[in-house]
């Protein structure tokens, strides 16, 4: 059978084609490799950066600087001890409130429990929050969250003040109204995640499971949340990051006392308001002693990830 000429030009072009795509799929996987080492090494020179400013205070108070209470810039004395507890019990208390109420509103939006123009609505507000500026919900609780936890405040210490954490009378500023406010910071992304995570599944996992005798609820709880529960990790996890780092808003309602006190009606600190508050007049030790407790909560950040993914693991084993 004898080729046309147009028929070679036709072969010629599709080879000259597929040897472009080729060049093209190889160069977009180089790009993303570079990416991908960029994104790692920027992680490696913020910590290596942290760390080396950060030395002054480590040769002088060593592993100590975890286990001191005291923060005193006038005889050198510092210690992070209660900015660790006032960082890990703010977003702990964050978690509590914010997951179980993003996981039903995730629910809610994501398997039609409500007609399509609320769900839109509903989703747009959600959104809506994650765009509000930090230093803007600090205000907000300052002026309304601090006066409306009062009663509940006093309602926790006159009835459960033998229990350390109610043992101090609520005074406005302290652990309680920063755990709150983080909890409605962190929200939006707990929610939005978790929704995207449930409508993303196939549909036959529902279907399959109405086939088989299951009830609405029981496929949510028994299928659904374990087929998407990577991507609900994931989405705490971030939120969990944000609660960690954020500062303006905690620095305005947290009270910002270095003493260490177990209570959540009591002024506390935390690492992140820390850092606001005093890095900009800091020089010296307590300069770097700043670096220090900053290279702490990076590590607390890391750790926190390391477990989570370690968790993710383990139940997609099961």
């Amino acid at each position: 059978m004898t080729l046309t000429t147009s028929d070679e030009s036709q072969i010629d072009s599709e080879a000259a084609r597929s040897q472009t795509e080729k060049t093209l799929d190889q160069s977009f996987l180089w790009v993303t490799r570079i990416l991908a080492v960029a994104v790692a090494a920027l992680l490696l020179w913020i910590a290596v950066q942290v760390a080396i400013n950060s030395i002054p205070a480590i040769r002088e108070f060593g592993l100590q600087f975890l286990f001191k209470s005291a923060w005193n810039p006038v005889e050198e004395l510092y210690g992070v001890l209660p900015m660790i507890y006032g960082t890990l019990l703010s977003s702990l208390i964050a978690l509590l409130l914010a997951v179980p109420i993003g996981l039903a509103s995730a629910i809610i939006l994501s398997e039609n429990f409500l007609p399509l123009s609320i769900r839109t609505i509903l989703t747009f507000l959600l959104e809506l929050l994650a765009a509000i500026p930090s230093i803007v919900y600090g205000l907000w609780g300052i002026y309304v969250l601090i006066p409306f936890l009062k009663p509940i405040g006093n309602w926790l210490h006159d009835n459960f003040a033998y229990i350390p954490l109610f043992s101090t009378r609520y005074i406005g500023p302290g652990m309680l109204p920063a755990g709150v406010i983080l909890s409605i910071m962190i929200l939006p992304i707990i929610t939005v995640i978790s929704r995207d995570s449930l409508a993303s599944l196939p549909s036959e996992l529902r279907w399959g499971s109405y086939g088989v005798g299951s009830t609405r609820w029981q496929t949510i709880f028994s299928i659904l949340i374990p087929a998407a529960f990577s991507g609900i990790v994931g989405g705490i996890m971030l939120a969990l990051g944000r609660a960690l780092g954020e500062t303006m808003a905690v620095t305005l309602v947290i009270g910002n006392s270095n003493n260490l006190n177990l209570s959540l009606l009591a002024p506390a600190n935390t690492i992140a308001s820390l850092l606001a508050n005093q890095f900009g007049e800091a020089s010296g030790l307590q300069r770097a002693s700043l670096f220090y407790a900053g290279l702490i909560l990076f590590v607390i950040t890391l750790i926190v990830n390391m477990l989570a993914e370690v968790v993710v693991r383990r139940v997609k084993k099961f």
